[in-house]
């Protein structure tokens, strides 16, 4: 199987201060892709800066707050681009999914 990307084009904004602004000095500076899974139908999001617990319950959270959406799991992957693979229904753009990352601070990996 191969996997497709798609490049977005999309930018970090890092919260004032750096990091995530929740103390745990992650200091991300994000950045992803979607690429979907050929075999399964999930989609697999490359999302660079996530270094601990709390970067993962970030995006897990926005991700999951999308109606249609559910995460599966999340490879993380500190000084690489994570994993994180979702489900999503029909109607749910890329643009929804990116904005998603965004809002937990982090974008999608060029």
């Amino acid at each position: 199987m191969s996997e497709q990307r798609i490049d977005l084009g999309l930018t970090a904004a890092t919260p004032a201060g750096g990091g995530c602004g929740d103390g745990c000095g992650c200091g991300h500076d994000a950045g992803a892709s979607i690429a979907p899974a050929a075999a399964t139908g999930d989609d697999v999001l490359s999302v660079e800066g996530m270094t601990c617990a709390h970067c993962v319950r970030a995006v897990t959270e926005e991700l999951s707050a999308l109606d249609g959406v559910e995460v599966l799991s999340v490879d993380l992957r500190v000084g690489d681009a994570s994993l994180v693979r979702i489900a999503r229904a029909d109607g749910i753009s890329d643009d929804d999914i990116a904005g998603a990352i965004d809002e937990a601070g982090y974008t999608l990996a060029r």
